[in-house]
């Protein structure tokens, strides 16, 4: 019997301060989902995290990615959709194919860019589209604001695009994403509105949690779909267990490195481990955004502010929103400005968790050597993952198997790859049409007195 999973706020056990009233109560699934943000400016979490015995994870061999997405979802959804819905909500979401490239020896790239964005966040919106769509009452309004540092606007904007009763409002920097993906972010149209921010991505995301705690906007019946939302992190859980039944043999260890921005997909190999994935080890390199190495290395937590602009860009974070699960999850609290109001068991963080800082220059020269020796073509995101495992092994010795996520497709970054290689890219069908699309954003400052005037002007109720 699957036990109902309800959800609390990583804000709960702090005290009443100013306008934050700490949330203590405990939601479910859908009610965790429309709502995006706790009340109290938390994230939410799940009450307990469901297990499963090895026995169980062995059966996932040989089965499709669509099938092991439904063994998962299942495990918290089952209380509140149906096998009929779970099922039909994969078969849609998951039609493209999932490939396991080889590297070298028992070394491997998990290749999430074969979505309808070239993105691995094609995984987590367009399930979470779909349950979204599911929950919503008849003639209901649902306005969804996400914060974008690159490739999560565009899946969550073709996600969603279409879809009767929900609006989104895309909040990018103006100067930090590639040309392609500008044009992807300001092409999808309809109720899809691309907000370009002079900012950082930083900014953006403060935007858009403090319009979740405005209460002038509570009636505007407002969510996100960035993965502050729950709904973004359940769907990354999948692909670890995919990956591990793929390249493993029975009850073996593996490593995954997760390049790492907001840290919502590494938070789902963190989550997948806890169900009881044998992960020996998570590793989460970041770019030059080094808040979190700096963290486990010295055990005092301090943002990067402002966020520096790197080449792996949807990576440009200063202080990512999902380390308040992360904290929550080894016993700490932090809240969404950074403060550490209690810190978690750093030890245990170690044991667990390994993390670099690689900067453009080492991930410039990982896209030319892996290349060159491998015939492999990495983009920014997945050349700071690869050195990420690369580093690990320097200091820890060699580890097999080992999965690396491409979180990007190289398409995505014509000029650097041509720059380092003299080759283009080829671009994948989801790419092919995008440059011939005319499209508009609408330009706005990071401030948020002229972001609520804007929303206050066009939001639905």
């Amino acid at each position: 019997m699957i036990k109902q999973v309800f959800y609390y706020s990583t804000n709960r056990n702090l005290s009443k301060k100013g306008h934050i009233h700490p949330f203590k109560g405990l939601l479910s699934f859908k009610e965790a989902l429309l709502m995006g943000q706790a009340p109290d400016e938390g994230l939410f979490m799940p009450d307990f995290i469901p297990t499963l015995a090895m026995s169980e994870i062995e059966k996932l061999r040989g089965l499709s990615y669509q099938d092991v997405a439904f063994f998962i979802a299942r495990l918290f959804l089952a209380h509140e959709f149906s096998d009929d819905v779970l099922q039909a909500v994969v078969k849609e979401a998951y039609n493209f194919p999932v490939p396991l490239e080889r590297v070298y020896d028992r070394k491997y790239l998990l290749r999430l860019d074969q979505g309808p964005t070239a993105s691995f966040k094609d995984f987590a919106a367009r399930m979470m589209a779909r349950l979204m769509s599911h929950c919503l009452k008849e003639g209901e309004q649902l306005n969804i604001l996400v914060a974008t540092s690159g490739d999560t606007g565009s899946a969550v904007g073709a996600a969603f695009h279409g879809v009767a009763g929900i609006n989104v409002y895309i909040l990018y920097p103006q100067t930090e994403v590639s040309p392609r993906q500008k044009k992807q972010l300001d092409s999808i149209g309809d109720n899809v509105h691309a907000l370009s921010i002079e900012g950082k991505f930083d900014d953006c995301q403060s935007l858009v949690k403090e319009a979740f705690a405005d209460a002038d906007l509570a009636k505007y019946n407002l969510t996100s779909a960035n993965s502050i939302n729950f709904g973004r992190i359940l769907p990354q859980i999948i692909y670890y267990f995919y990956a591990y039944a793929n390249v493993t043999s029975h009850e073996e260890k593996i490593v995954f490195s997760v390049p790492s921005g907001n840290f919502g997909n590494a938070l789902g190999c963190e989550f997948a481990r806890r169900m009881g994935l044998p992960v020996y080890k998570l590793l989460v390199p970041t770019n030059e955004n080094d808040e979190f190495p700096r963290f486990l290395k010295t055990g005092h937590y301090e943002k990067v502010s402002p966020s520096r602009a790197c080449l792996s860009n949807a990576m440009n974070v200063g202080h990512p929103s999902n380390l308040a699960r992360f904290f929550d999850l080894y016993g700490g609290t932090i809240d969404r400005k950074g403060f550490v109001h209690k810190y978690p068991d750093i030890e245990e963080m170690r044991r667990r968790l390994f993390s670099v800082s690689v900067s453009d220059e080492e991930t410039r020269d990982t896209i030319k050597r892996v290349y060159v020796n491998f015939g492999v073509l990495l983009e920014p995101h997945g050349a700071v993952g690869w050195r990420g495992l690369e580093v690990f092994m320097e200091k820890e010795g060699n580890f097999e198997p080992a999965v690396v996520l491409e979180t990007a497709h190289p398409a995505k970054f014509p000029e650097e790859i041509n720059n380092l290689l003299g080759i283009a890219p080829e671009l994948p069908p989801s790419l092919k049409e995008i440059d011939a699309k005319e499209g508009i954003s609408i330009a706005l400052p990071a401030d948020y007195r002229a972001f609520k005037d804007f929303l206050l002007s066009n939001l639905k109720k």
